[in-house]
């Protein structure tokens, strides 16, 4: 199963940044302060408790784990695939556009 890259979801506009997280998620809370920590603006839709998001997400990304994070559409995987765009300086660039 491919990953698909969205820049809509459910027929309305996504954000740059858009964070799928459940409640009781360390590295959802983890993710969320990094983005705040770098001033990163981004959409949060908990799926706490929501099969057909959860499914979606599934369907959407082939991974079974929260958080998931999109950028610009594309799916980048968690929280540890987003800290190491950080550090390598490639998050802000993939904001930009510029991958």
């Amino acid at each position: 199963m491919g990953v698909r890259r969205l820049r809509h979801y459910h027929g309305r506009d996504m954000a740059d940044v858009v964070i799928y997280t459940t409640d009781y998620c360390g590295y959802c809370r983890a993710a969320k302060r990094l983005l705040e920590a770098r001033n990163i603006p981004y959409e949060e839709i908990d799926v706490t408790g929501d099969d057909e998001k959860r499914r979606w997400l599934r369907e959407t990304t082939g991974r079974h784990t929260v958080p998931q994070i999109f950028i610009r559409g594309e799916p980048i995987g968690g929280y540890t695939d987003l800290a190491r765009l950080d550090e390598e300086g490639r998050l802000q660039e993939m904001l930009a556009g510029e991958l």
